[in-house]
């Protein structure tokens, strides 16, 4: 299972659109909503959450968790302890841990990123503690993945898609969305 975690002001296109291209590669995702199962992004867009924060399960079943960007939305993804509490569980247990925008911000500060290939939205460089920050649009490192910004969702997703079904079947995929 893959949680992507989405909090008050998340960025709309960054969890969307990445739901959406695992969700095409027939992976297993849930949308967590932090507050309850109504969520409203930063663009004032609402949406319904699969499971509230209660429902999500901290298991061997989870594969992934993923940290949309967005303002507040990065502030109260990393205020809630209950999240960082998963996203904790997924590094410390050699899952996948993917944070896009200035969701980067919350690794780095939470030392996941020393020594790593990593980048964020511009301006949240800083934050990236003990990074080796890239100013490309995604960053593979092991068993994290960050993205720059809304504008390299399809990428970002295509890139976590490719753990889990392989380089063959996420080249299948990129093409799909006739992206260029």
């Amino acid at each position: 299972m893959i949680y992507v975690f989405l909090a008050e002001g998340f960025e709309e296109v960054e969890a969307l659109a990445t739901v959406d291209v695992l969700r095409r590669a027939g992976l297993e995702v849930a949308t967590v909503g932090v507050t309850g199962s109504l969520v409203s992004g930063s663009h004032k867009i609402t949406v319904q959450t699969d499971l509230t924060l209660e429902q999500a399960e901290m298991n061997r079943d989870l594969d992934a968790v993923v940290l949309p960007g967005g303002m507040p939305g990065t502030t109260n993804l990393q205020n809630n302890a209950e999240v960082m509490a998963f996203v904790d569980y997924a590094y410390e247990n050699g899952r996948l841990v993917c944070a896009i925008c200035a969701a980067p911000s919350i690794l780095g500060q939470k030392g996941m990123l020393r020594g790593r290939k990593a980048c964020c939205f511009p301006g949240f460089e800083g934050l990236l503690e003990g990074a080796e920050v890239s100013d490309k649009p995604v960053c593979v490192d092991g068993n994290v993945i960050t993205g720059r910004s809304c504008g390299v969702a399809l990428e970002f997703g295509t890139a976590i898609a490719k753990a889990f079904i392989g380089e063959d079947m996420a080249q299948k995929l990129w093409e799909s969305l006739c992206h260029e």
